[in-house]
This record gives C-alpha cells, structure tokens and sequence, in this order.
C-alpha cells in the first residue's frame, strides 16, 4: 500500500470513483475497520441513543500509509452515506495544527453553506452540527493534531461517520480504539516495488526483492522511494539497493528507513536538483507549483516543471489532481527537506528564495487581476510588459488559477507575515491577493478570506507601527464586521480606525472612520449620535472641499433626523443633498435626493408638496435612466394620489411603474431604505493603502 492519495490543503465535498486495484494490502486492518462500524457502542450497551457519530481512528506516522488506507476505507463504506463525503486537511507539512475555525469554514463551504466573514470558531462549529445534523455524510479528518480538533467537529448524529488520521491516539473522545499501522506484508510490499521496477527485476531475484523490504522494514514511503531510485536505474540491480542500505545502517545506527532512503535518494540527485528539492521546504502549506519552484531556486519555469515531474518519478513529489500543474511535499518528508535546507544554505540564501517566491507571487496577482482591466490602457501596457510567462491568455484562465491557488496563496500570506523579515513583500502580497479575490469572485464572495487578510494587514501595521495602514486595515475589518450585523465589534474597529488615522494625520481615514461610526449607531437606533458623527464628517469634507462626499453626508444626517421623527430637520438635510448633487452635476444622486426628500415630506403630512417633488424626481430619474428608481417612485405618486382622492390618476401610474417594471426589471425591486447602515463600499473599501502606485 502507498500513500497515494493526497490532500489539497482544503475540503472537498467528492464522490468516490473506484481505485481499488491501487491499493495494496492491509485487509486485517480494513476488516477490523469495517466490523468498529458496526460495533456497538458504550451507549448502546449502556441503553442508551449514540449521542454522536461515530470516530474511526488511524493513527501511524506520516508515509506509513494511514491516509491512503483511510481513502480506501472511504472508497469502501461510502455506499452507506447517500450525502456524501467531506475531506479536510487539520494539520499542515510542519505539523502546526490547522486552526478549528479555518476548518470548519471550509467544510460549510464544501457544503455550499454561507461562513460570514469574521464569525467566531464556535458559531462556525455549531453551523456545522447544524448542516449535518439532517444528512447521512461521511467525514475524513485527515493529519489530526489532537482530540480537540476532532471534537470540535463532530456531528452530533449517529447517522453520520467520521474516519480521523492522526500520529497516535485522540485521547478525550470516547469510544475511539485505535486502528495502529506498521509495516505492509511482504508479499504488498514486494508488489509495490514491482510497481515501480516491473515485474522482471523482481521476478529474477525475488530474495533480493524481500531483503530490499526487510530492510525497509515493509514502510510504504521508504519502498516508494526505493521504487523511485531503482526506476532511474534500469540497470541496477535490487540487491545493490539493499547493500547501500544496509551500509548506511554501519554509519548511522539512529536512522530509520525512511530516513536512509531518503538520503540515499536525495544523494544521487545532480547539485542543481538537489538544492530545489531542499527549498521546496520553503513552499505555503507543502503546495508546489513551477512559477513556485522556478522561484525559489531562480531557475526558468520550463526547467522546474521537468524537475518537479522528476522528483514524482522518483517518489520526492506527489501529483496533485488539478486542472493546473500543481505538487504536494509528501509530508513524511517535510522534516527531511527542512534540516537540509538549515544545514546546507545559509540564512541569508534561504530569506532571497522567500523573497523570491514572495515577489513572484506578486507579479503573478498582479497579471491575475490585470487581465481583466483590459479596456484599460494603463493596466493593457502594463501586462503587455510583463514575461510571457507570467501571463495568463484569458480572465478565465486567471480565474482558474486563483482558484486552484487560492489555498496556497492564502498560506503565502499567513508566512509572508510569521516571518517578520519581509513585511513590505508581505504587505504588497496582500494587496494584490485582495484586488484580485474581489475582481474575479466578487466583494459579498470574496468576505470570508478578505477578512482573514486584512487580519493579517493590521498584525503588520501593529508590529512595525503604521497608524495609516492600521486604520485602512480596521475600517476594512469594521465594515465586514457590519455586513454580518456584528455592529458592536464594527463600532469598536471603527473607533480604533478614527484614533489611528488622526495619529497618522490622514483625512481620508478619519472621515471615513467618523462617517462609519456614525452609521454603526443609526443602525443601533441611537439617531442622535448618529447625527452628530455625521455632521463631524461632512465638516471635515467641507474643510477639503470635497463636494460630493458633502452632499452625501447630508443625505446621511438628513436619514439620521427622519429615523427620528424630526421631519423638518429631515428636510432642510435632504434640501442640502438635492443642492449639493445639482452642482456636481450627479443626476443619478440628484433623482434619489428627491426621491427621499419626498418620502420625508410625506411623512409630515405635506402631500401636495411631496407630490410635486415625487413629480420632479421622477423627470431626473429618467435623465439618469434609473428605471428602477422611475419606477418606485411612479408607484410612490400612486400611493400619495389615492390619499389625495384621484384614484384614476394613481392607477395610470401604477401601469406606468408596471411597464418600467416588465421591461427594465425582472421583478419589482424598490429603491433602499436610506436609514439603513451601509459602510461606505467604493473603489477604497478593501484597499491596503501602504502600496505603492506600482502595485
């Protein structure tokens, strides 16, 4: 058996295609497997309804197969879970334990279930049982660091199954007995090598063949790399294998098989091969990709794609299944990779490949976001300019990679940010990161993760003290924080973004911050102080001049005064917005002004004048061509004629709306309530404005 089967990082929702003949061995452990399924449980001895699903444990070290035997497992019992199966990945190549929360998000979003950006680990957990708690699903919780990840993520019915893959046992769950994994048998192990030698060299020496297993001790990633080396070598002979083997046993006692194997394999490798192989150690989340390779060793991106296939062959690399060449470090060799690149590179070589990668990483977002810009001059010459390797034909070819990236991406930024050492990389990372998410998925699908990056934006404005990015950074966090009605955790950001940008003295910020915290209490219904931080903000927008943020704060306070009930106040605002939109010559905001400044006098009882403002705003909002507007606003003179008694003149324009409705619109969609909280959501809204222009 080998570890054949490899994990993306992510989660994926998948149904199972046979593989059967790729597996090798392990029927004790599959039999013993399938009957704990069937086991009664503790409860159900005691009387008692299984309050949970069941856990199924695999516990062995890394490369000793517990995953490829977890998947065949999945392959084999998967008929009995008609919902399907979840993957998720709880520990990454180094072994740091993948956070609950990033787990349980990504296993909602397999599911296709809505995370709101920024929720806490328990109310992602809890949507979890939640989705589960109707379905019949199968769940592999692979790399498991301990019980608790495991626990958090149980489903709490018995109709679903959970197979979890660790080192050793989950001690705090019960009712878990482990299913412990050591070397193949002899005859699976020998068919493994066969696999890679063919049958011939086996065939003619098969006591060679079992020597080579011994010493291997049966351990399914030292076999595959034994398979690797002797498949470059047509010639060689497998007790020749074995003899080297066997001599590296004479000079180091300590080392395992893997590990002898390991340098034997690594110690035929050409120099320029060799170093590659070690800086893989360096790539996010063990994900390898040629423009990744390239980087890190400075090599052309032709030449590392030969070398990473290489490195398949010969059992260094896993092949990820993906529409785009992509690998995956074996995690068993991990550790390997990392001691030889600390003892054979000096620190300063190893931070230049980071650096590399990192600024490659940027040059291709970069491209990402910039194909799709193409009525763009600036951004065509710009991409004209670049490498043709670092092109991408089409938006949708962007698309795809950002896509099948997207995990490794997100680690760049997390690493880029641990590191400390390269926070201008890492800032313009995360830059480019965000505009590229939100130009190809969009703002509301993008939340999610823009929430975990501007996270990582404020850690490196805090650490190296940069009040601007810290207040862009928490504006940013404060805005996703009221799209998901955290309003009081928004308010809080908000505050802190207000303190932060008066200590860098950026105006842009502190209106910004002064005009959100003033939306944070209209939407918490204290209209007074929602006023009043609104009259802050247009006093600064006053002081620069800035004409239409001017006119929109006065529609602001204005909706302030009429959430209120002080209608007159409501007026003079709306009267202010109307003038203010006129002189900037918005017809598009001047229609809406009136729009609203009717609405309030309606609601003060001036119906005649309403009417003629309601008329007047229609005759703008054609100019605009707002049909959606022309048509909340003909079925508002409706409403406002039958209260004036001319019944035939309100259904002339309820047709009229209906028109505008049937050929503009697909459904009636009347125009948004304007004492409503809405962050402020233009071309700033996610930007981290420490970049340069450059980027």
């Amino acid at each position: 058996m080998t570890d054949q089967a490899v994990d993306t990082g992510g989660v994926q929702l998948s149904s199972l295609a046979s593989n059967e003949s790729r597996f090798l061995g392990r029927t004790r452990e599959l039999k013993e497997l399938r009957a704990d399924i069937a086991r009664a449980g503790l409860d159900t001895l005691a009387g008692r309804k299984a309050p949970r699903a069941r856990v199924l444990l695999i516990a062995g070290r890394p490369g000793s197969g517990r995953t490829a035997l977890a998947e065949e497992l999945v392959r084999q019992v998967a008929d009995g879970y008609p919902d399907g199966v979840l993957r998720a990945r709880l520990g990454e190549p180094d072994g740091t334990p993948v956070p609950v929360d990033r787990a349980a998000r990504e296993l909602l979003a397999a599911l296709g279930l809505p995370t709101p950006a920024g929720a806490a680990e328990d109310d992602l957990t809890a949507a979890l049982r939640d989705a589960l708690a109707e379905r019949r699903m199968l769940l592999l919780l692979d790399d498991a660091a301990d019980a608790e990840q495991v626990d958090a993520l149980l489903p709490d019915t018995p109709e679903c199954l959970v197979v979890a893959v660790s080192d050793g046992p989950l001690t705090g769950i019960s009712d878990v007995r482990p299913c412990t994994l050591g070397g193949l048998d002899t005859k699976s192990a020998v068919e493994l090598l066969s696999r890679h030698t063919g049958s011939v060299r086996i065939t003619v020496d098969p006591r060679a063949a079992e020597g080579l297993v011994e010493e291997c001790r049966a351990h399914p990633a030292a076999l595959t790399l034994a398979g690797g080396w002797l498949a470059a070598r047509p010639k060689a002979a497998v007790a020749d294998l074995a003899k080297h083997l066997h001599a590296e046993v004479d000079e180091d006692t300590a080392g395992s098989p893997l590990t002898r194997m390991f340098r034997l394999a690594y110690g035929s490798l050409p120099g320029a091969a060799a170093r590659i192989l070690r800086l893989l150690s360096l790539a996010p989340a063990g994900l390898v990709d040629p423009h990744t390779a390239s980087a890190l060793a400075g090599c052309s991106v032709s030449g590392a794609h030969t070398t990473l296939d290489d490195f398949v062959a010969l059992g260094l690399l896993h092949a990820v299944d993906s529409p785009l060449p992509q690998y995956e470090v074996p995690a068993c060799l991990y550790p390997l990779l990392k001691a030889l690149a600390e003892t054979q590179d000096r620190p300063a070589e190893l931070q230049l490949a980071r650096a590399r990668m990192l600024e490659r990483t940027v040059r291709l977002l970069q491209s990402c976001r910039a194909i799709t810009e193409t009525d763009n001059p600036l951004a065509r010459e710009k991409l004209l300019g670049m490498p043709r390797s670092l092109r991408f034909p089409s938006p949708r070819a962007a698309a795809d990679w950002l896509t099948v990236r997207k995990p490794a991406l997100l680690a760049s930024a997390r690493l880029a940010v641990a590191d400390g050492e390269l926070d201008t990389l890492a800032r313009r990372l995360m830059s480019q990161l965000v505009r590229a998410m939100v130009v190809h998925y969009g703002m509301q699908a993008a939340a999610p993760d823009l929430y975990g990056i501007h996270r990582l934006v404020l850690d490196v404005a805090e650490r190296r003290n940069l009040p601007r990015e810290q207040a862009a950074a928490l504006l940013n966090l404060g805005d996703l924080d009221a799209r998901t009605g955290r309003t009081q955790e928004a308010m809080v950001r908000y505050r802190a973004a207000l303190d932060a940008g008066r200590e860098a003295n950026d105006p842009y910020a502190t209106s910004r911050a002064m005009e959100s915290v003033g939306g944070a209490h209209l939407e918490l219904g204290d209209y007074d102080r929602a006023a009043d931080w609104f009259g802050r903000a247009l006093a600064q927008r006053l002081a620069r001049d800035e004409r239409a943020d001017a006119a929109r704060l006065y529609g602001r306070i204005a909706a302030a005064h009429t959430c209120a009930g002080r209608y007159g106040e409501a007026q003079r605002g709306w009267r202010a917005a109307v003038a203010g939109h006129r002189k900037n010559g918005d017809v598009a905001a001047h229609a809406r002004a009136l729009s609203q400044l009717a609405r309030v006098q309606e609601y003060a009882g001036r119906s005649e004048e309403s009417l003629r403002t309601c008329q007047e705003a229609v005759e703008w909002a054609r100019r605009a061509e707002d049909v959606r507007l022309q048509a909340a606003l003909q079925l508002r003179l409706a409403d406002t004629l039958e209260r004036l008694g001319d019944p035939t003149a309100a259904a002339l324009h309820r047709k009229a709306a209906d028109r505008l409705l049937r050929g503009g619109l697909s459904e009636e969609a009347p125009e948004p309530e304007q004492g409503t909280f809405e962050p402020e959501h233009g071309p700033n809204a996610c930007e981290i404005r420490s970049t340069s222009a450059e980027d």
